[in-house]
Formats: structure tokens, C-alpha cells, sequence
């Protein structure tokens, strides 16, 4: 290819001979570059998607050209303009492949530093127009190239929650898409018109609008911050265990969805990251080495995203996390997914009894229904079911389940005595509450922002920002007194405790107590399947039903003068 490039340039540049011999170097360097860089980003895709240590020296080599060769176009862009033809849409490519390169190092590490540099690649293409000559050549495979620069450029400030960046750039890539199918009649127009669809209803996913005083919308961030999670108190007796892994499973029929993620993947994989921080601006403070000195902190748990997945896909992944999680860590399996319940009567209580969730199949739904139809007696196959999981609680295992048939797994069993707790949605919600199932769960949106999942069921659908900050401010109270409650209770299973010493699980629970102490004092959750569970169970007087904690619900509620909604003698009702 080089050879081909440098003869087209040579036959386009005059005689051979009129070119000096050092530009006709900076040429042949630039090509080789150019197709080692393409040799290597091809080539991530035959990398494993699983196991953490495989794939880094071939990011490495891969980052390390591709730097080469940006520094590289940057010192000789007169001679490449002049001898080679390089044209602004091809600096474009090489800056978005870079920005891919660091989305998916993101991807593999979950530090979300990178999302920071892949922004800011993604940035300079708008900023400086890298693809704006595009659209006067008649070529639709180069337009094509600009639609999914914006498309991904747009995942990652969802990722950012930059949200006015992602309406610029959707009313953008509207015109773009506009001009495109206008100017080539192409098929693909339906599937980029349902990109800016589901863009559309990803941002508007969020129940509650949180308002400036002039009506602008605050981005209100989910990651965890310095002051996130409820410290541990002096004499507070809890595990040492740390979160080292997460899967992150969505397989729920009809929820809002932007590439692989869906809304309610989108908002756990940010309740198990720390707030992004600048790696530049870390770098460069005045006093620091400049050196590649991480921050002093820990890292983000690593992550598997896994939009539908298989059964055999769910397993390989599951089993590879098991196998490279470290001594004293945790596995946490998030699991959004509609409920596949047994399909006929069971004399036992086993398992394998009471179905689970659904796992994604690659055949034919309607052959799997016609072998159910012959023979009531086999279980479900395409189903994820608690029996499933036992070989994996050898380990430190930390299960969420969101699914209308969450309370499978509450018949669990543990087998090995390593630490097991697993936390299940409600399985129905009240009528009177409209349903959203659309726009993501409630159960999940109150583990990612429990203030907005209060509001909502409150009937609050805005707020100010001072008043979300004053409450924000007592829940942070509410929550550090849930920590008390839990480590100081007398007969709760020790599984709790000894997941408690990590930060992300330890507001993961407190947030799921006051979910469930929450949904039980309000007037429209009557039915026991309205109610969070857990396995083991919470003792409920000292925890979920806690008096202490219903006046702190009560009075959060006062703040927002929304207290009708909730009953007040809770306790006379059970």
C-alpha cells in the first residue's frame, strides 16, 4: 500500500527527481505509519473481550503509534499537504480513532480519566472542523465516517453527563443525516434516523428536572465523589473486602437504549465509578513529578457491559471475572432483565424451580416455545436461574436483580459460607404510579440517585437547585444514619457487615434501605411485591421499619412539603 501511495503522490507531484529526498522520506515515513496504525486498531477486535491482562501490550503498541503519528502529521503538515495530498477529513480520522482508542480503554480499565481524553479528541474534530470538506466530495462512505464520529462522540459526554454538548451535537448530526440521505439516496436512512430517536429519549430518561433560577437544566452527577459514601465510624466492626469486579447485564424488552447500554445499565456502571478527574490537569499541577504517578486513590472496580447477552456469553464472562478476582474481593452481577417465570408445576423448591432472568437467544423464539408446549417438565434454557449461579459463590459474591422475577433469587442457598447477598426489586409497582418502566427502573434509579427516585415517587416532576442541594445535604444525614443502624445491629447476617468496609457497596445498601423504608411508608406501595427484598433477609425493626429512619423520611419529606404522600403511624400499620 505504501508503494502504491507513494507512486500516486510521485506521479501527482512532477518528476520524481524535482522532489528533495528528505520530503520524499517524511512521505514513505508517514505512509508506514499511517498503515501500522490501521494494521493495529483493525486488529483490537480480534483481541479477547474478557480476561484483564491479554489485551494491554497490544493497547500499548497501538496507542504508541498512533501518538507517533499525530506528533508525526503535526511536524510536517506543509510537506504532507503539499506531496502526499492529506486532506483535513484524514487528520479527522486519525484524532477519532485515537478518541476510539481511549473510549475503549475506558471500556477494558473503568477508569474514567480516559473518558476525559477521548472528549477532548473528539472535541478538537468539532472545534477545528477536521471534517466540514466532507460533504463537498461524492462519496457517501466518507460522510458516513462523520455520522459515526458524531455518534460516538455523543456516547462518551453521555458518559461525561455533559448533556448541552450532547443537544448541540444531535441537532448537528440531525442536519447531517438530513443532508445525507437528501444528497445520496441511501437504505441506511431508517437506522441512523433511529440513532437520533434513541439519543433523544436517553436524555430524556430522567423523571425530574433539577432548574437554575434561569430555567436551565443542572446536570446533576451519580458517580462517587469525596463526600459519596457514609464513612466508616471509629469502632464500627466491618469486612475488608473490596469490589474488584462488576458485570453489568441488561436485558430488559423495550427500555430507552443509546449503542449497548441501556438506561438502567447507563445508571449502574456510574454508581460504580468515582467523578472522572483530569489526567492532564493531574500531570501538570505545579510541584508534581512528570511522571505517570496514578493519583493517590483506588481504582474504579473493573466492568463487563453486557447488552443481551447469551447464556454461553453471560457464563464465559461470569467465569473469567471468577477466575481473576483477586484474594479478599468481591464479584458484584448487576442483572436488569425481564423475569422468565417456571413454566409448569414443580413438586420440589430447588434451584432450578423458580425461573430467573432472561438470557438472550440466537434462535428462534418460536421453536423455544413449542418444545415448552410439548413437555411442561423442562426448565426454562434461555434463562439466567439462581442455581446458575452457585458454582460462583465460591468467592465474595454482591447480586442485584431488577427484574419482575426477582424474588428467584431469593431461594437461594450458600454453600460455601463466603459472603452472599443478593438485593431484588420490587416485582410490580402500584398502577397509580405511571409507569416508566420505559425510561429505566425505579428500583435501580433509586441505587443511582435516590434523591431523584424520592422526587418521583413523590409526584415532583421539578425542583430548584438550592432546595436539591438542602435535600441532597439530608440525605446525606439519612444515610450515615442507616451505616449506624446497620453496623450496630444485633441480629443482622454477617454478610452485610462484611461487605460494608467498600465504599460502593456500602451506598449501594444504604441506598437500598432507603429505598425499601421509603416504599414501605408510602400510601400507594400496599402489596408485599411493591417492596424491595433481600437475601438473607434485613431484620426489618432495625433496619427498613426502623422508627429513627421513618422520621428522617418523614422529615425529608416535610422539606419538600410532600409529607401527605407518605403514612405517618407506619408502624400501627403492620
Amino acid at each position: 500500500r505504501t508503494e502504491f501511495a507513494l507512486k500516486e503522490i510521485m506521479s501527482s507531484g512532477g518528476a520524481e527527481d524535482d522532489i528533495p529526498q528528505a520530503e520524499r522520506k517524511t512521505v514513505t515515513d508517514f505512509c508506514y505509519l499511517l498503515d501500522k496504525s490501521k494494521q493495529l486498531f483493525n486488529g483490537l477486535r480480534d483481541l479477547p473481550q474478557y480476561g484483564q491482562k491479554q489485551w494491554q501490550s497490544y493497547f500499548g503498541r497501538t496507542f504508541d503509534v498512533y501518538t507517533k503519528l499525530w506528533k508525526f502529521q503535526q511536524q510536517h503538515r506543509q510537506v504532507l499537504d503539499n506531496r502526499y495530498g492529506l486532506k483535513r477529513w484524514q487528520i479527522g480520522e486519525i484524532a477519532s480513532k485515537i478518541g476510539q482508542l481511549y473510549y475503549h480503554y475506558y471500556l477494558r480499565t473503568s477508569e474514567t480519566s480516559y473518558l476525559n481524553e477521548a472528549f477532548s479528541f473528539y472535541s478538537a474534530i468539532r472545534q477545528r472542523s477536521y471534517y466540514s470538506q466532507v460533504n463537498k466530495e461524492d462519496r457517501p462512505e466518507l460522510v458516513v465516517k462523520k455520522l459515526r464520529y458524531y455518534a460516538r462522540f455523543i456516547v462518551v459526554c453521555l458518559l461525561l453527563n455533559k448533556m448541552d454538548v450532547v443537544k448541540d451535537l444531535v441537532k448537528e448530526l440531525s442536519d447531517e443525516i438530513e443532508d445525507y440521505t437528501h444528497r445520496f439516496n441511501t437504505e441506511d436512512q431508517v437506522e441512523w434516523n433511529l440513532v437520533l430517536q434513541e439519543v433523544a429519549a436517553f436524555i430524556e430518561a430522567d423523571p425530574v428536572m433539577v432548574l437554575n433560577d434561569d430555567n436551565t437544566i443542572v446536570i446533576t452527577s451519580n458517580r462517587l465523589s469525596e463526600t459519596g459514601a457514609p464513612l466508616l465510624e471509629q469502632g464500627m466492626i466491618v469486612g475488608q473486602l473490596a469490589l474488584a469486579d462488576a458485570l453489568i447485564i441488561g436485558n430488559c424488552n423495550n427500555q430507552v437504549k443509546f449503542s449497548e447500554l441501556t438506561i438502567d445499565m447507563f445508571r449502574m456502571l456510574q454508581a460504580l465509578e468515582r467523578e472522572p478527574m483530569n489526567l492532564a490537569s493531574q500531570m501538570n499541577k505545579p510541584g508534581m513529578q512528570e511522571s505517570t504517578e496514578k493519583p493517590a486513590r483506588r481504582e474504579n472496580p473493573h466492568k463487563y457491559l453486557l447488552y443481551k447477552p447469551t447464556f454461553s456469553q453471560l457464563y464465559t464472562f461470569l467465569a473469567a471475572s471468577f477466575k481473576e478476582l483477586p484474594a479478599n474481593s468481591v464479584l458484584l452481577i448487576y442483572l436488569s432483565a425481564t423475569g422468565v417465570f417456571p413454566s409448569g408445576r414443580s413438586d420440589s423448591e430447588g434451584p432450578y424451580d423458580f425461573g430467573g432472568v432472561l438470557t438472550n437467544s440466537n434462535r428462534d423464539i418460536i421453536n423455544g416455545d413449542a418444545i415448552h408446549k410439548r413437555n411442561q417438565s423442562y426448565k426454562e434454557m434461555h434463562c439466567l436461574h439462581p442455581g446458575d449461579l452457585y458454582p460462583f459463590t465460591r468467592k465474595p459474591l454482591f447480586i442485584i436483580v431488577d427484574s419482575s422475577n426477582s424474588v428467584a433469587y431469593k431461594n437461594f442457598t450458600n454453600l460455601f459460607g463466603q459472603p452472599l447477598v443478593c438485593l431484588l426489586s420490587p416485582t410490580a409497582y402500584p398502577k397509580a404510579l405511571q409507569d416508566q418502566s420505559q425510561r429505566g427502573s425505579l428500583f435501580t434509579l433509586f441505587l443511582n440517585n435516590p434523591l431523584m427516585a424520592f422526587l418521583f415517587v413523590s409526584g415532583l416532576s421539578s425542583m430548584r437547585r438550592g432546595l436539591w442541594e438542602k435535600c441532597q445535604d439530608y440525605l446525606r444525614k439519612i444515610n450515615r444514619d442507616i451505616a449506624q443502624l446497620l453496623t450496630h445491629s444485633r441480629s443482622i447476617d454477617q454478610s452485610f457487615l462484611q461487605f460494608f468496609g467498600d465504599e460502593f457497596l456500602r451506598l449501594l445498601l444504604t441506598r437500598f434501605i432507603f429505598c425499601s423504608a421509603t416504599m414501605r411508608m408510602h400510601k400507594i406501595f400496599r402489596e408485599t411485591r411493591n417492596y424491595p427484598e433481600s437475601y438473607p433477609q434485613l431484620p426489618r425493626d432495625e433496619t427498613v421499619e426502623n422508627p429513627h429512619l421513618q422520621k428522617h423520611i418523614l422529615e425529608l419529606a416535610a422539606i419538600l412539603d410532600v409529607r401527605n404522600v407518605f403514612l405517618e403511624n407506619t408502624l400501627d400499620d403492620y
